[in-house]
């Protein structure tokens, strides 16, 4: 049986270097290796550049579809290539950070099929916000991402631009069941020992709800930092107010509370809090 790892997946946007360096610091303090994996996607050159070949003469759409097929046994190579040195930086990164071990995995295929396979074995999978394909469309989350969220059954972390390792927890709570999973693994876990944590509820203050936080922060131990936030208004405004007034914040929340269709009609704080934090986002189911 392979020991558990912290899952990395890393691409060629520049979220690569973030994902290595929230890496490592979950596996030194979970002391577990981590599994770096890059996923070649197949594609197909006449595909992606559109078949025009239909509308030209027999001789020219020949040698067209040869040339056609060159390339994309070139671009094959190409991606092939990248990945390997893409993989090779990641292991110099996560081992200059102090990581437990690393090992590398080089696939093709479906990137969301590979991860959802990979992590099996993995104690948290670490992923950016946006995937090479999207890098700079600013204010949007990678389909792939959201996709793998959704199916994922492993603690996900997402990577912003740029982190620095996590001094604090900002911990989303709502006392839906997926918050209260995530209150299980911050009770329990190494990866938040020894951090201090701000439970923030975004909603009235009324005495139900100052007892319920009141009870989830006795969960975490007398021995913890603990501090609790009760403040109404829209979750999303409340917890980003409460991460950006916290140096070294990572926001922690139980991952998409409705279900898929709700979501999609009326969208989802889980999908917003990922948009626009600035800070790494620990999303558990």
């Amino acid at each position: 049986m392979t020991m558990e790892h912290v899952l990395a997946c890393i691409d060629a946007s520049s979220y690569a270097d973030s994902v290595c360096d929230l890496a490592a610091w979950a596996s030194k303090r979970l002391a577990m290796p981590v599994e770096l994996l890059h996923v070649v996607q197949r594609s197909d050159a006449v595909a992606a550049r559109g078949d025009r070949s239909g509308a030209i003469g027999l001789g020219v759409k020949t040698s067209l579809m040869e040339e056609l097929v060159n390339l994309e046994a070139a671009d094959a190579r190409l991606k092939v290539e990248r990945g390997r040195v893409l993989l090779a930086a990641g292991e110099k990164r996560l081992r200059e950070a102090g990581a437990f071990d690393v090992r590398t995995l080089h696939r093709h295929g479906g990137i969301v099929e590979t991860i959802l396979e990979r992590e099996e074995g993995a104690r948290v999978v670490v992923i950016g916000k946006r995937g090479a394909s999207h890098e700079f469309a600013t204010g949007h989350i990678g389909s792939k991402l959201e996709r793998v969220v959704r199916a994922s059954t492993k603690p996900v972390l997402v990577a912003s631009r740029e982190v620095t390792e996590p001094r604090s927890i900002v911990f989303a709570y709502d006392g839906s069941p997926a918050a209260e999973r995530a209150l299980g693994r911050l009770v329990t876990s190494t990866l938040f020992a020894g951090l201090p944590v701000n439970i923030v509820m975004a909603d009235a203050d009324t005495e139900t709800h100052r007892r319920t936080l009141q009870d989830a922060a006795m969960r975490l131990g007398a021995g913890r930092d603990v501090t609790t936030t009760l403040e109404p208004g829209k979750p999303e405004a409340v917890i980003a107010k409460v991460v950006e007034q916290t140096p070294g914040a990572m926001l922690m929340m139980g991952a998409y509370g409705h279900s898929p269709i709700r979501t999609l009609i009326v969208g989802s704080t889980t999908t917003t809090m990922i948009r626009t934090i600035r800070v790494p986002v620990l999303l558990v189911r």
